[in-house]
């Protein structure tokens, strides 16, 4: 009997439903300070034990593992996991997982990560599968929510790494020297002196609309214009659109310092239009203009910066070296994941960099929700199309436990040969 064999006979014999019911109590409501409500978490967990052993006496060697699977993941998922491992021969050995809009619900709750998440994410460490954090977000606001989320112990267990402001550093927590990594010191004095001059000015030589109307991000490296709270969806776009003109301006006046140029800021708005459509559209509505030569030197320097409008969201200025993929194969190292074989979750452009280099080196595959830019859904759909929810980043998670699980009874099947 082969393995999709025995996963039929599973799930057609077996009532797996309860099972992962009785799984999920147990799991997400663990027993508290009261009588009651500890006889019911006893009685399920009781419940669940006997419900996996039956299995594990009807599968014998593989039984544990069956078990394991059928109590994480449906009838589809089970199968899904089982193709992805008939494809790739190997099961991830790390999670790369954007934050916002992937882990956080969309929507009305997009500032939560389901409880379900997070509870999955402890079994993948529990397991030895390490998490590598991957996020535009400054360092402590990443810091804040996983020790909230995973518990200060799994964050410092040494198997958490965090890649933060898209790549400009790496903190993973219980690596002695390792434990953070400053990306951006190893950008040359052009790059790394322009961005610090844009830093110094950007809020200081701003229009008063865009320094009354937004905030500067409190980022170790990156610049990032966003809207104060109080500024209503309609004022938001406005004021970002402005802002992204004048944080170009900046950009060709710390260029044009350095290049000795006639007017670096109007070669700086053609250069970036030119590259990015949704750029160009937001210096038409500012009123600007985006018509200028750009000469060979100022474009060499300008393609080492990377300009990002997140529309009535925010205005960004970064390294073009430094991005969520160079600091993920950081991150790895210092994790000590040496043959690499990631499931990369995302939804955005930064993260699709991610995915291609995975596809690429064959370290891995990636997984988005419905609402991901095209280019990140059109790249998942023409690899291993796992797309999922708004909301849902769960319902991949119990897929891929399911294939590491998988995946664990061909090594322990191996390792007997091996021993015979």
């Amino acid at each position: 009997m082969d393995r999709y064999d025995r996963l039929y006979d599973l799930y057609a014999e077996f009532d797996t439903e309860t099972l992962r019911a009785y799984r999920e109590f147990v799991d997400l409501f663990p027993p508290l300070d009261s009588r009651v409500a500890l006889d019911s978490w006893d009685d399920a967990n009781a419940d669940l034990a006997e419900r996996r052993g039956r299995i594990e006496r009807a599968f014998g060697e593989e039984g544990d593992a069956l078990a394991e699977v059928a109590a994480i993941a449906d009838r589809e998922s089970a199968f899904t996991a089982l193709d992805l491992l008939g494809k790739h021969g190997r099961a991830p050995n790390a999670l790369v997982l954007d934050v916002d809009e992937t882990l956080r619900s969309a929507g009305d709750t997009d500032n939560e990560i389901p409880r379900e998440t997070l509870h999955l994410l402890t079994e993948f460490a529990e397991r030895g599968v390490p998490l590598v954090i991957c996020t535009g977000q400054t360092l402590e606001n990443v810091k804040g929510f996983l020790i909230q989320g995973l518990g200060n112990e799994l964050v410092h267990s040494g198997d958490v790494s965090v890649v933060y402001e898209a790549g400009a550093g790496v903190f993973t927590p219980g690596s002695g020297a390792d434990t953070k990594r400053l990306l951006y010191d190893g950008l040359d004095d052009d790059v790394r002196g322009v961005v610090d001059r844009v830093r110094d000015g950007v809020l200081t030589e701003a229009p008063e609309r865009v320094r009354r109307g937004c905030h500067l991000q409190g980022n170790e490296f990156n610049v990032t214009l966003k809207p104060n709270y109080e500024t209503g969806s309609d004022d938001a776009e406005a004021v970002i659109d402005e802002a992204m003109v004048h944080l170009l301006d900046l950009v060709g006046v710390a260029a044009g310092e350095r290049l000795d140029l006639d007017d670096g800021s109007a070669a700086a708005r053609a250069h970036y239009a030119a590259e990015d459509p949704e750029i160009a559209g937001a210096i038409d509505r500012a009123g600007a203009s985006a018509e200028a030569t750009v000469p060979d030197a100022a474009a060499a320097l300008f393609d080492r910066l990377e300009v990002a409008l997140y529309r009535a969201d925010a205005a960004e200025l970064a390294a073009a070296e430094l991005h969520k993929a160079a600091g993920v194969e950081a991150s790895l190292d210092v994790l000590g994941v040496d043959d690499p074989f990631v499931c990369v979750m995302g939804d955005s452009k930064s993260d699709l960099r991610v995915m291609e280099w995975a596809e690429e080196t064959g370290s891995g595959v990636a997984a988005a929700p419905e609402h991901s830019s095209r280019n990140v859904l059109d790249h998942v759909r023409a690899t291993d199309d796992l797309v999922f929810a708004p909301g849902a980043a769960a319902d991949v998670l119990r897929t891929v436990y399911a294939w590491c699980a998988l995946a664990d009874m061909d090594d322990t099947a191996q390792a007997m040969n091996d021993a015979a």
